[in-house]
């Protein structure tokens, strides 16, 4: 199953956690999705589930939870610390405002 999360695969009898897993590792280098844009991609309203799940997220950096923000573009939710966060997704070319959050319009990948 390992193998098939890390390719950005969801098949029949995933948990939910293994569902968001697989979803965030199709987000490319480069660009983020929302914790809402996930569960509604998995047709629920659970967007601290998902937040939940990648708190759990085992296979980091292939499921790369740091390109999964807040609605509003803020970082939000990193084990790694939000500082680290930014390293990243600056690293990967995603835009910041002057406020710290990303710039959704231009960094927005649709799952």
């Amino acid at each position: 199953m390992e193998r098939e999360i890390k390719a950005g695969k969801i098949l029949p009898g995933m948990t939910f956690n293994q569902k968001v897993w697989a979803l965030t590792a199709r987000i490319p280098r480069g660009k983020v999705v929302t914790y809402g844009d996930i569960a509604r991609a998995l047709k629920c309203n659970g967007a601290r589930a998902v937040g939940n799940a990648l708190n759990r997220n085992p296979y980091a950096p292939a499921v790369p939870c740091h390109r999964v923000v807040g609605s509003d573009g803020s970082l939000t939710g990193f084990a790694g610390g939000l500082d680290k966060k930014r390293e990243l997704l600056t690293t990967e070319g995603v835009k910041l405002r002057p406020n710290g959050k990303v710039e959704l319009t231009a960094a927005t990948h649709r799952l």
